[in-house]
């Protein structure tokens, strides 16, 4: 157990055997029987070892162990394996971290992911999926407005939201799992929250789509469609947009894309998909993007990035329970006890005292 601890720890760190060896002053084959179980670190080199992985040393000892299945990147062809590594120890711990979180709650607080009602057993045609984006949004109670949160809105309906810290850059596209049944979506910190979005609402098509696609649909193209159209619905489009135009402002695709967080680019297809635009519009559109750079960096401010709430709101029950102590909760947080004792006071008042 500590030795495939190390293995993984390492990985995510994106450190060598001889880097690794060479933080903590040992050979290179020491690491390797540390790895293969034919040798166990003592406290001490446990500690250096802990340092150096940047973990607590209570991760070598952890219980629970998972095993991500189904594993689907959306990568580039050009991803090392090495990063892929990375984002895969880097899931599989927080993915750890998750499961033994929600064992200690005797009823479970997140509700089990399950598909809405409605949604139609074959889709022929990639029209029919702004049918499907609708039925999700009603069966969701999301309206027509924007989605102000998407990775709260998914996790309160049981699809587990992996932020990684871990530099992909333009790499990946997006990775989806299970856990123990739960769907797990993985996005990256360092994203735009535009494409951090777009990426939660595609795996979301995917989870959503697959089995019920004819198959002359492309299963991608049929998930992209799906994001655009769950995020930036067409009668929302046609409400900011109008019915018919023979030419669109670049503010008004950024004012969109800031109102739904959808990017610009996503804006133009949008408008295009829901005949706004005639596709010799949509052409010269791109174009102006392409002369302008915005196809690899759209103008203005970037829409906010997006991240995960819930996670740390049941460490925080789950202490205000005693389903917990501070030294697991503060594991589970990756902090030390000190530094979670600072955070449970607020504005130097503890914040379990009650008012005298």
């Amino acid at each position: 157990m500590i030795g495939e601890r190390i293995l993984r720890a390492r990985k995510a760190a994106g450190l060598s055997l001889r880097a690794l060896a060479d933080q903590i002053g040992v050979s290179q084959t020491t690491i390797n029987k540390y790895e293969k179980g034919n040798l166990v670190p003592s406290s001490g080199q446990l500690i250096k070892l802990s340092k150096a992985l940047s973990v607590r040393s209570e991760y070598f000892f952890r219980p629970v162990k998972v095993e991500l299945k189904g594993v689907e990147y959306r990568k580039r062809s050009t991803t090392p394996k090495k990063i892929l590594a990375q984002i895969e120890a880097d899931v599989l711990d927080q993915a750890e971290r998750w499961t033994s979180l929600v064992s200690l709650y005797p009823k479970a607080p997140v509700k089990k992911f399950a598909s809405p009602q409605g949604l139609p057993k074959l889709i022929s045609q990639l029209t029919q999926i702004e049918a499907v984006a609708n039925t999700v949004r009603e069966a969701w109670e999301l309206g027509l407005n924007p989605i102000p949160d998407m990775i709260d809105m998914l996790e309160s309906r049981g699809i587990l939201v992996i932020v990684t810290s871990i530099e992909v850059n333009q790499k990946l596209d997006g990775l989806a799992a299970s856990v123990n049944g739960t769907p797990v979506i993985v996005v990256s910190k360092h994203w735009p929250g535009d494409r951090q979005r777009f990426t939660l609402a595609h795996e979301l098509g995917h989870l959503l789509l697959h089995g019920r696609l004819d198959e002359s649909i492309d299963e991608e193209k049929a998930c992209n469609r799906f994001a655009g159209a769950f995020l930036l619905p067409q009668k929302s489009t046609l409400q900011r947009l109008g019915g018919h135009r023979s030419h669109l402002e670049p503010q008004e695709l950024y004012m969109l894309k800031h109102e739904f967080g959808l990017s610009m680019m996503g804006c133009l297809i949008r408008a295009n998909q829901c005949k706004i635009i005639s596709d010799a519009e949509k052409q010269k559109m791109i174009r102006i993007f392409s002369s302008k750079g915005w196809r690899t960096k759209e103008p203005g401010d970037p829409y906010p990035c997006e991240e995960t709430y819930l996670y740390r709101q049941l460490v925080y029950r789950a202490l205000a329970e005693d389903y917990l102590a501070e030294s697991k909760a503060a594991e589970l947080l990756c902090i030390s006890t000190s530094a979670l004792r600072k955070e449970r006071k607020l504005g130097g008042m503890d914040a379990t005292a009650t008012d005298q």
